[in-house]
């Protein structure tokens, strides 16, 4: 089983699998906006369409919080062009 867990903690958003950490995606607050920095999957865990997973989850979970987002994160921002939905995030 498979959940994406905001650690605000460690400023980032983790997928995790049966409680072990698959990927992360790290951000900074700027201004109220959620910056996303790096996303990262596991060698072991890559392939498998986990990265999308994590992204689609960290950005369900802003849009609860209100916030924009700003996706210097490549990955982010690939995943945010292929589905857009989720444009409506992105701040001015």
């Amino acid at each position: 089983m498979s959940e994406v867990v905001h650690d605000a903690a460690a400023s980032r958003y983790e997928l995790r699998l049966d409680d072990e950490v698959a990927g992360f995606a790290e951000y900074r607050l700027r201004d109220g906006v959620v910056v996303f920095t790096h996303t990262e999957i596991r060698k072991e865990f890559e392939g498998k369409g986990l990265g999308s997973r994590l992204v689609g989850g960290a950005l369900d979970q802003v849009r609860e919080t209100g916030r924009s987002v700003e996706p210097l994160c490549p990955f982010v921002a690939r995943y945010i062009e292929r589905h857009p939905e989720y444009r409506d995030l992105l701040a001015e």
